[in-house]
């Protein structure tokens, strides 16, 4: 493989570590479809930001990634407000959720000549064209996160800290890897962990850890053996990371 193919591999290594420690706690709050909720979220405000600025569309990702974590934070906390408000009925509202907020990223998407592409790149990143500053954001949010697991362990089981940091780093791991991906790496890895109402101990993430690099690794390798789209090389080698899970809990 040429050396172009590590760049990719670090973004994928990055975002496990990112995304992995989330995802206990998705399921564990019982709001696995959050993600997609949150992703769309952060799609709409994106596009939506892209139709505002259609006529200057040059020089002005910035803006469209802080319409992303603006539109991600504002359904975090929504699902943070249904969740207390309504726990019987969660999944249902989140579910909902998604489709508003689905349904807003398509409008956006029909109202700019680019937004169509733009959609799609959200939902199915290719990311063998990830760029360095892409894979530093993701190194920032990774960082960060275990940095505050390691001073409190049991912080991401807050509510506020939670849902605020679950919203930052979709916001940030959606542009560069891809709903598909970013949902396979939260869910599939997280299904080896046995359900606890606490954050996972650091050491009790090596192995989820380990087995999301390894199906990350297999992804893109499938992807560059056999030139196929390497989001969907990566996402479908972490799903069947998670069916492997739940038949091993059978």
């Amino acid at each position: 493989m040429d050396s172009w193919f590590w760049l990719p591999a670090l973004a994928l290594l990055l975002g496990a570590c990112a995304l992995v420690p989330l995802g206990q706690q998705v399921l564990q709050r019982g709001v696995v479809f959050m993600d997609l909720a949150v992703a769309q979220a952060a799609a709409a405000g994106s596009l939506w930001a892209l139709v505002a600025l259609h006529q200057h569309q040059e020089g002005h990702e910035t803006a469209l990634d802080l319409a992303g974590l603006a539109g991600s934070l504002v359904c975090a906390l929504a699902v943070a407000a249904l969740s207390r408000r309504w726990p019987q009925r969660r999944e249902a509202l989140i579910g909902l959720l998604y489709v508003l907020c689905a349904a807003l990223a398509l409008l956006g998407a029909r109202m700019d000549p680019h937004g169509r592409d733009r959609m799609l790149e959200l939902l199915a990143a290719d990311v063998l064209w990830v760029q360095g500053p892409q894979v530093l954001m993701l190194a920032l949010a990774a960082v960060l996160l275990w940095v505050a697991l390691w001073m409190r362990p049991q912080l991401l089981g807050q509510d506020t800290p939670f849902y605020i940091g679950f919203a930052l780093v979709i916001s940030v791991a959606v542009p560069v890897l891809g709903l598909f991906v970013v949902f396979a790496l939260l869910i599939g890895p997280a299904l080896w962990l046995r359900a606890s109402p606490q954050a996972p101990s650091l050491h009790a993430l090596r192995a989820p850890l380990a087995l999301a690099f390894g199906a990350c690794a297999l992804g893109l390798a499938a992807s560059w053996w056999w030139d196929a789209p390497s989001g969907a090389c990566v996402a479908l080698a972490c799903a069947l990371l998670g069916l492997a899970a739940a038949l091993r809990r059978t």
